[in-house]
């Protein structure tokens, strides 16, 4: 079995996010699950990259003509998922600092005076 160029390139991409994620997950920077479903699709990734004609047959068993027209489908909906993602992770900080902000200046509000953060403002 001969590898093409960009199979090499794309399986050394792909080696390297997967390493990255286990060392991500062992760090506990990622989720558990999240972890799992990234190195799922690093390893389908090595798949497709090793025996493309795998991801037509997978293709046509679902109803779908091309090979890449399904890796494109794929790549597609789990853009739309990690966009979602980021979505709510962005909400959640965003409320989170609301209330600490929310909170500080009750507490300030309380005792008659903001504390001082030792930076050139507070001088």
């Amino acid at each position: 079995m001969s590898l093409s160029v960009f199979q090499i390139v794309a399986l050394g991409v792909l080696l390297a996010l997967f390493a990255t994620t286990v060392f991500g997950a062992v760090r506990h920077w990622l989720g558990r699950g999240e972890s799992l479903l990234a190195c799922v699709v690093w390893v389908v990734g090595v798949v497709a990259v090793l025996w493309p004609e795998a991801t037509t047959d997978v293709a046509r068993v679902v109803g779908i003509r091309r090979g890449a027209d399904l890796l494109l489908y794929c790549a597609t909906v789990v853009m739309m998922v990690g966009f979602l993602m980021t979505y709510i992770r962005l909400r959640r900080l965003r409320r989170d600092v609301t209330l600490l902000t929310r909170n500080i200046a009750i507490r300030d509000a309380h005792t008659g005076e903001p504390e001082s953060s030792g930076g050139p403002a507070s001088k």
